[in-house]
């Protein structure tokens, strides 16, 4: 819910228009038997009929090309039957504020992993057991597959933050009001800081999670880009631990501006969370720094900032 504009952009983007964890039993997802039964329904009747349409093609022939373009519409299509369904069950829930933000991770829960199926890469997930803390969870961003595995995983009771503007992206931008996520005011510094300082208040009344992308935007390349602060300024406010979540190989799977959603192994790590208890404002960089190359240890050469892979190469050699 969260990242719901995140995710009409990057369709539109590169669309225009199999295996997956068998176990998630440390997350959450049910929404009762009519929301679960229907959702594993959909899930099994797309995944059988897409792998009818398999064939043994070279992997950047037509046919292949044909078949990731029907993965995208299908993907469209399911998405917006899901949030539409969840818009009305928004619109009912209207009067309980933290049951809208429980079910749109439930909304997130389903239509994420529908996704994940529909698109058929085959998933790998490590540290799970840090995946159901109170914290602000951190993901790096280079691919639109990203936004999927995030609204999958992310556990109940965890919001994101979103420029205020969200609300006018159509139909997505009124289910993420609807679902009582947090949004900031990015028109100047000062009216940002105060938004921040509004959505830290409202994490810490209300005892939610949180989940950023820190490098702000989403990498062209899929290499790990420099992080902005407004995370750190959160985790002051907050106190929450920090839990990194390291996404591999989705740069491969779908690149920007493609048509392409190529059957890549991905990896998704959850890294030790990290204590924020004794942080001082006077070390924001120091904290910056520390995280980044965090990312960098965990990540691949072809995902690492180019300048660090290729000094990592040349140690090597």
């Amino acid at each position: 819910m969260y990242v719901l504009s995140l995710v009409l952009v990057s369709l539109m983007e590169n669309s225009g228009s199999s295996s997956i964890l068998r176990n998630r039993s440390f997350l959450n997802t049910s929404s009762g038997p009519t929301a679960e039964g229907a959702s594993k329904i959909l899930e099994k009747d797309v995944g059988q009929k897409l792998r009818r349409l398999e064939v043994d093609v070279n992997e950047d022939g037509f046919g292949s090309k044909l078949i990731s373009c029907v993965r995208i519409v299908t993907c469209f299509v399911t998405m917006m039957v899901t949030t539409l369904i969840w818009a009305l069950i928004m619109l009912v829930l209207l009067p309980w504020p933290y049951e809208r933000i429980r079910q749109g991770n439930v909304y997130g829960h389903v239509t994420g992993r529908l996704m994940m199926r529909i698109l058929g890469n085959p998933v790998q997930i490590e540290g799970a057991e840090f995946a159901n803390k109170r914290a602000i969870f951190i993901s790096n961003h280079a691919s639109p597959l990203d936004i999927f595995p995030i609204m999958w995983l992310t556990p109940t009771g965890t919001v994101g933050i979103a420029k205020k503007e969200v609300i006018w992206y159509p139909l997505f931008g009124q289910l993420y009001v609807l679902a009582n996520h947090l949004r900031i005011d990015r028109s100047n510094p000062t009216a940002a800081i105060e938004s921040l300082k509004e959505a830290a208040q409202a994490v810490v009344r209300k005892k939610l999670s949180l989940i950023i992308f820190p490098e702000g935007t989403r990498s062209a390349d899929g290499r790990l880009l420099p992080f902005k602060k407004g995370f750190i300024h959160l985790a002051l406010q907050t106190r929450l631990p920090i839990v990194p979540i390291v996404l591999i190989g989705t740069h491969r799977a779908w690149r920007k501006g493609s048509l392409r959603v190529r059957p890549t192994p991905l990896t998704i790590k959850y890294l030790s969370p990290i204590s924020t208890d004794d942080w001082t404002a006077d070390k924001i960089d120091e904290y910056i720094r520390m995280l980044h190359d965090l990312y960098v240890q965990h990540l691949p050469d072809s995902q690492r900032p180019l300048a660090l892979a290729e000094s990592t190469n040349g140690t090597k050699s």
